[in-house]
């Protein structure tokens, strides 16, 4: 890899939104994570159902979703738990997929979306949420301890906050591989420990913190494989250099994964 290769940015959100119904996305999706709840990030659906289940839902519960992307798993946690959900993402691309599809699952009544930037003041009143979950997506904003407490603020008292890290800082890097690794959009590394410290000093009690790093190694290698043997149809949608670039990117993530020098944990708080 070049050092002009590993810094050049790479689109994947616009792309895979605006085409996530696209046979050839549907199909790597199922091969990269098995049950596919139109996801787009390493969460796959065992996880999803455990985290409903740290968030203690039901058909009371009220949940904002942050980052919600094209929607999938906000439509899947409210078809499989009851709850109202409100998701927010900047993308308009994400948006817009995300309420054709909760209007095709008749679920426009209870899920949500618009578009909002989550790294500023959320659009929402002080406690109005029983639950907010960011799925691998907080080290997409900067200011963290700001976000946190802007999520402090929209939670009522005893909701919870479920978010996951996938770029926890756990070993020695080169700068190509932090290129490599950043190359679809801002990114916030962080040391181990530094999210337990600010999930508290934004005013949370921290109940779990767990390591899951495996679900990037596993997603992050089947998703690469799985591009490269679609790589003509992909190559009719993105083009020669965003397939490759992205090819680089999922490269750079299992590498980094696998050898646990970056590492991704699941964080469990209550206000």
């Amino acid at each position: 890899m070049t050092d002009s290769a590993a810094n050049e940015p790479v689109d994947l959100f616009d792309t895979t939104y605006a085409n996530f119904r696209q046979r050839v996305h549907e199909q790597i999706r199922r091969d990269t994570f098995g049950e596919d709840i139109v996801q787009n990030s390493w969460l796959v659906a065992d996880e999803a159902r455990e985290l409903f289940e740290w968030m203690r839902l039901d058909p009371t519960s009220t949940v904002l979703e942050v980052a919600v992307g094209s929607g999938g798993p906000a439509l899947f946690m409210a078809r499989t738990t009851g709850a109202g959900v409100v998701g927010i993402d900047v993308n308009e691309h994400g948006i817009t997929a995300a309420n054709e599809m909760a209007r095709a699952q008749g679920l426009e009544l209870r899920v949500r979306f618009r578009c909002a930037d989550a790294g500023q003041p959320l659009p929402f009143e002080d406690g109005s949420f029983d639950a907010l979950v960011c799925i691998d997506s907080v080290n997409h904003f900067p200011g963290r301890l700001a976000v946190l407490r802007e999520w402090h603020r929209v939670l009522r008292p005893g909701g919870r906050l479920v978010y996951t890290d996938a770029i926890v800082v756990t070993g020695l890097l080169t700068n190509e591989e932090i290129a490599a690794r950043s190359s679809i959009g801002y990114f916030l590394f962080g040391p181990v420990g530094e999210n337990e410290r600010l999930i508290r000093e934004a005013g949370f009690e921290l109940l779990r913190a767990e390591d899951r790093t495996e679900a990037v190694a596993q997603v992050s290698g089947r998703w690469h494989d799985s591009r490269a043997a679609h790589r003509d149809d992909l190559l009719q949608i993105e083009g020669e250099d965003t397939f490759e670039g992205l090819q680089r990117f999922f490269a750079a993530v299992h590498a980094l994964s696998s050898e646990r020098r970056l590492s991704r944990y699941a964080f469990l708080a209550v206000r």
